[in-house]
């Protein structure tokens, strides 16, 4: 269960710099994938340090 959620974490931590790197080239949408990239970001450190504490306990 660990390391699938290091995956999932992993994927969403690189994956939410990765949109925050392409928001610049779609026009008109800019502020909504930047923001979604610090979203999904968060969410990938989130889960392991919030939920698999809980869950590892």
């Amino acid at each position: 269960m660990n390391i699938v959620a290091f995956v999932v974490s992993f994927l969403l931590f690189a994956g939410g710099f990765l949109l925050m790197g392409y928001a610049d080239t779609v026009q008109g949408f800019e502020l909504v994938m930047f923001a979604g990239g610090i979203i999904m970001s968060s969410l990938g450190v989130f889960i392991p340090i919030h939920v698999l504490k809980r869950i590892s306990a």
